[in-house]
């Protein structure tokens, strides 16, 4: 399945907020096992969108640095050719 580019960004941010959502809503609650419930995948939602995020930067800033090598690489070939 393919999102959108603005979805797709936003995926991390959604995930965080729900969690934050979540764990706000099992704070008000005073029934144990349900509140225990939200807590939990409100927690989850939270770590998951900042896993994503962070992997998702960590993965760009690689791959920028990829790139950069690469081409820097390709510029001594091509300067070493043309002596």
């Amino acid at each position: 399945m393919q999102f959108s580019k603005p979805v797709y960004e936003s995926l991390p941010w959604a995930y965080a907020l729900a969690g934050v959502l979540l764990i706000a809503i099992s704070y008000q609650l005073h029934s144990g096992v349900l509140s225990v419930l939200l807590l939990l995948a409100g927690v989850l939602g939270l770590v998951g969108g900042a896993a994503i995020w962070l992997r998702r930067r960590d993965f760009r800033a690689t791959h920028a640095e990829y790139w950069s090598q690469d081409r820097h690489a390709g510029d001594d070939v091509d300067d070493e050719s043309s002596l």
